[in-house]
């Protein structure tokens, strides 16, 4: 699962003709990623579920929570060049913080047998998901870079900010969806998964 946040800002710099003429637009993509971990307590596995359900990271607009959380924060800055009836991309800067909330269990040791094996299975699905919805965003935080830094100049910085917003969105809109989409089918699959997974693991292990 995943929250997510759009933050940009927009800054025009006043250059010469010269300098608008001197070739493309700067970009650089910076990515930040993250990690945090909540504990869980149990014996059993009833426990642990009820653990997960109710130590999960929470999320604020719908109050649920979940087994593990991946934060992402969309930002940056454009800088524009002026010209004589024409401004350009100057300077792109994309960034992308990414925080992955992870489960870790405390009192393993003096769990009942097997339930390590289920524990171990489960967390590093857990960790796979999320880390998962880390490397959707990072690609949409590169395609956001190109689609920006390529946005043909306009007449006005004022449409060519209308341009950067529509393609914003756009990108963003579209990560938001792909998002939704990884979701749902990983929900769908999830018990043959899981079931899938301890096999392996139980053969893994003899």
């Amino acid at each position: 699962m995943l929250p997510m946040r759009v933050l940009f800002r927009w800054s025009g710099l006043a250059m010469a003709l010269a300098a608008l003429c001197t070739g493309q637009a700067n970009a650089e993509t910076v990515i930040r990623k993250s990690y945090s971990y909540f504990a869980i307590q149990g014996r059993t596995a009833d426990d642990l579920d009820h653990e997960l359900d109710r130590r999960g990271p929470q999320i604020s607009t719908t109050g649920s929570r979940h087994p593990g959380l991946t934060r992402i924060r969309f930002g940056g800055t454009i800088d524009y060049l002026h010209g004589s009836n024409r401004c350009a991309v100057g300077g792109v800067k994309v960034t992308l913080n990414i925080k992955v909330i992870l489960p870790r269990w405390k009192n393993r040791a003096h769990a009942e047998r097997g339930l390590g094996l289920v524990w171990d299975t489960l967390a590093a699905d857990i960790k796979r998901h999320e880390e998962r919805h880390a490397e959707i965003a990072k690609q949409y935080a590169r395609q956001l870079e190109t689609a920006l830094k390529t946005l043909r100049p306009e007449k006005t910085c004022e449409a060519l900010q209308e341009k950067v917003a529509e393609t914003t969105d756009k990108i963003t809109d579209a990560h938001t969806a792909d998002q939704i989409r990884f979701d749902r089918v990983e929900a769908l699959n999830f018990n043959n998964r899981i079931m899938r997974l301890l096999k392996y693991r139980a053969t893994q292990t003899r």
